[in-house]
C-alpha cells in the first residue's frame, strides 16, 4: 500500500498544478491584462473557473492529509522549517478566494470592487510563487536540521535564488496553462488571438525563468542538470515535452484548439516527472547531505494500509462525481429555440 499512497501523493500534486495552477493563472492573466480588456477577460474567467474553482483545492488538501497521516516526519519538518512561505501561500489562497467571492457575488457594486480585483490578481501571483518556493526549498539542500539561529532555520532555508527562481517558473507555468485553457472558452477570433498571445508571453517567460532556475542551481551547487538529463526518463520527458509544445503551437496557428489543453497538461506532467524522478524517493534534501525519504520515513504499516485503502475507496466515489461536475459545466448552453429541434 505504500506505493499506492505515494502514487496518490504525486498525482494530487500534479492535478493541483494542472487544475489549481490554471486557476491561479487566470488571476495572473488578469494582472497582466490591459485596462481596456479586463472586463472581457474577467467574463471569460468566470465562465471557465467560476463554477468549480473551489474544487481545485481538493488536490492540495489530499496531498497535505497524505503527508500528515502517512509521512508525519516529513510533514512536521516541512511545516516547521518552511512555515513562513507555507503561511504566506495559505493566506494567498484565502485572500484570493475571498476576493473572488465578493467581487462576483457582492450585492453592491461600488469602489470596493477595485479592491477585490486587486486582491484577487495579486494573491493569484503570490500563491503559486510561494508554492514554487516551497517545492524548490525542499530539494535545494538549504534546510538545515542543525540550525541554531532564527535566520538560518526559518529564513535562509527558503529565501535563496534557486527557490525564488523555481517560484517564478511556477508562476509562468500557471499563466501559460490558464492562457491555453482559456483559448477554448473564447467566443470570437479576437479573443482567441489575445489569449494565444498571452500563452506565447508566458511560454517565453517560462523559458527565461527555467534558465534562471538552472543558473541558480549551478551557482548554488544543486545537481539539477544531472537530475534532469542524467537519466533516460528525464531525457525522454524533456524531448516529449518539447515536441508536444511545437505541435501545440502548430495546431494553435492552424486554428485547431481541440488538443491544446491535453498537450499543455502533458508538457507540465513531463516537467514534474523530470524534476522528481531522479531523486525519488527522497522528498526533502538537507544541508550537509541528509534527506527524508518517502520509503524510509513513512508511517506504520497498518497506518499506510488504512490510508491506501481509504484513498482507493474515496477515489471510486469522488472522482466520477468530480469529472461529471467538470463535464456538466463545460457543456455549452442551448441557444434560444434550439430545444425544439
Amino acid at each position: 500500500m505504500l506505493y499506492v499512497v505515494i502514487t496518490f501523493l504525486w498525482t494530487s500534486i500534479l492535478l493541483y498544478l494542472l487544475l489549481g495552477g490554471a486557476d491561479f493563472g487566470a488571476g495572473i492573466i488578469e494582472l497582466f491584462t490591459s485596462k481596456g480588456n479586463k472586463a472581457v477577460t474577467r467574463k471569460t474567467l468566470y465562465s471557465a473557473i467560476g463554477p468549480i474553482w473551489e474544487a481545485n483545492h481538493m488536490w492540495l488538501i489530499i496531498a497535505i492529509v497524505i503527508l500528515f497521516v502517512g509521512f508525519p516526519v516529513i510533514y512536521s519538518t516541512m511545516s516547521v522549517n518552511l512555515h513562513i512561505p507555507l503561511t504566506i501561500m495559505l493566506l494567498g489562497i484565502i485572500a484570493r478566494g475571498t476576493a473572488f467571492t465578493f467581487r462576483h457575488y457582492d450585492a453592491v457594486v461600488d469602489d470596493m470592487q477595485h479592491v477585490y480585483n486587486s486582491i484577487f490578481a495579486i494573491s493569484s501571483f503570490i500563491t503559486p510563487l510561494f508554492l514554487g518556493i516551497i517545492a524548490g526549498s525542499a530539494v535545494s539542500g538549504h534546510i538545515d536540521p542543525q540550525a541554531d539561529t532564527f535566520l538560518s532555520a526559518y529564513i535562509f532555508s527558503w529565501l535563496h535564488w534557486f527557490s525564488v527562481s523555481v517560484g517564478l517558473f511556477t508562476v509562468a507555468i500557471c499563466g501559460f496553462l490558464a492562457s491555453v485553457y482559456l483559448i477554448g472558452e473564447t467566443q470570437n477570433e479576437h479573443d482567441r488571438l489575445r489569449f494565444a498571445h498571452k500563452a506565447q508571453f508566458f511560454n517565453i517567460g517560462a523559458v527565461i525563468c527555467g534558465i534562471l532556475v538552472f543558473t541558480a542551481a549551478y551557482v548554488e551547487q544543486i545537481p539539477l542538470i544531472e537530475w534532469v538529463f542524467g537519466n533516460w526518463v528525464g531525457r525522454i520527458a524533456i524531448v516529449s515535452a518539447t515536441l508536444s509544445l511545437i505541435w501545440m503551437w502548430y495546431l494553435l496557428y492552424q486554428g485547431k484548439i481541440g488538443l491544446l489543453r491535453p498537450l499543455a497538461g502533458f508538457q507540465v506532467t513531463m516537467i514534474l516527472l523530470t524534476t522528481t524522478y531522479r531523486h525519488f524517493p527522497n522528498i526533502v534534501l538537507f544541508k550537509g547531505g541528509g534527506y527524508l525519504s518517502l520509503l524510509e520515513h513513512s508511517g506504520q504499516e497498518k497506518t499506510m494500509q488504512a490510508l491506501g485503502l481509504a484513498l482507493l475507496l474515496g477515489s471510486v466515489f469522488i472522482l466520477p462525481a468530480l469529472f461529471y461536475l467538470i463535464y456538466s459545466f463545460q457543456k455549452k448552453p442551448l441557444e434560444a429555440g434550439s430545444a425544439d429541434h
